[in-house]
Formats: structure tokens, C-alpha cells, sequence
């Protein structure tokens, strides 16, 4: 029997650690893909990413995050031609230096990404007159970092994700 064995919709299946909090503070690689996988955030041109207008809005608005949610810190990142990679960290609001009445709006990961995808999504929307299509797929893929290693191994990942684009499997085009 397969996982539809009711005959009824197809379920999803859940892309988040069980059990995981992601709110807690701490460093996460995510992976955002555009909808259906289409080409539309720019060209890679001998390992060089070349982003197309709606590339730069969303770097932009990736960049901006931090404007918007208070213990987002920032790290690696990259825009692909139907993808980004990035490093984003969950600050304990406290340690961050902001007052503990903050503490309690902690933020999760998931609404921080949903965040970045209706900004940019509606910015993208607005420069190419597409008003309300869909510029990402549901949902995004995480992993949780755990130590400085994993965080290195990422960082050097997402810094050679452009030269190693003819040999992705997501380049189909």
C-alpha cells in the first residue's frame, strides 16, 4: 500500500523537523524555489550568476528582512537562476541587545520565510505587471545548522552554488 492508501487527496509531506521549535535562536540553510521551478531570477554565465530584474528585488527585499523582523541576522547567500540559498539566524531577542519585552514576539523561521516570499513576490508582480501570480513554490527546505563546521560547509556550499550550476539538477533549462 502507498501513502494515498484511502484514496483520497494527496498528503504533503511535512517539511519541518517534528518536534522542532523554529522559533528557538539559531542558524538554519533554507532553499526557496520559484514557482515551478522556472528560470525567471537570471542566468548563470560561466559561473558567474547574472540576476535579471526580478533577481535584484529579491536580494533586495532579502536584504531588507532584518528592517522588518528584529533578530533576523543574515549571513550567506545566493540568488540562483530558479532558486536561492541562503544562512539566516534566529537572535534570542535579549541577547541581541533589545528590550525583553521582545521576547515574547519572537518570530519563526517559517513566518520570516513567508515574509521574504509576499515581499518579494508582490514586488516582483508589480515590475513585471503580473499582478497576483505565483513567483514561489509552497513552502521552502530547511536544515538546521548545528555547530561552526556545518555552518562552514554551507557558506562554501552556497559560494560555489553558481560555478556548479552546469551540473545542478534543477537546471533543466
Amino acid at each position: 500500500m502507498g501513502a494515498n492508501a484511502s484514496n483520497g487527496p494527496p498528503r504533503r509531506v511535512p517539511l519541518r523537523l517534528p518536534g522542532f521549535d523554529y522559533g528557538c535562536p539559531g542558524a538554519y540553510f533554507v532553499t526557496i524555489c520559484t514557482y515551478g521551478r522556472k528560470c525567471t531570477l537570471g542566468d548563470v554565465v560561466q559561473g558567474i550568476f547574472r540576476p535579471s530584474a526580478a533577481g535584484i528585488v529579491v536580494a533586495e527585499c532579502w536584504y531588507e528582512l532584518p528592517y522588518h523582523y528584529a533578530g533576523v541576522a543574515l549571513d550567506s547567500f545566493a540568488v540562483m537562476p530558479n532558486h536561492v540559498h541562503a544562512v539566516v539566524g534566529l537572535l534570542d531577542p535579549v541577547g541581541a541587545g533589545l528590550k525583553p519585552a521582545l521576547a515574547a514576539g519572537r518570530r519563526t523561521l517559517s513566518e520570516v520565510m513567508r515574509a521574504f516570499k509576499t515581499f518579494s513576490g508582490r514586488r516582483i508582480n508589480e515590475l513585471c505587471g503580473t499582478g497576483g501570480l505565483p513567483v514561489w513554490q509552497r513552502g521552502f527546505y530547511d536544515h538546521i545548522i548545528r555547530n561552526e563546521k556545518g555552518l562552514s560547509q554551507v557558506r562554501r556550499y552556497i559560494a560555489n552554488n553558481p560555478g556548479n550550476w552546469d551540473n545542478d539538477p534543477e537546471n533543466w533549462f
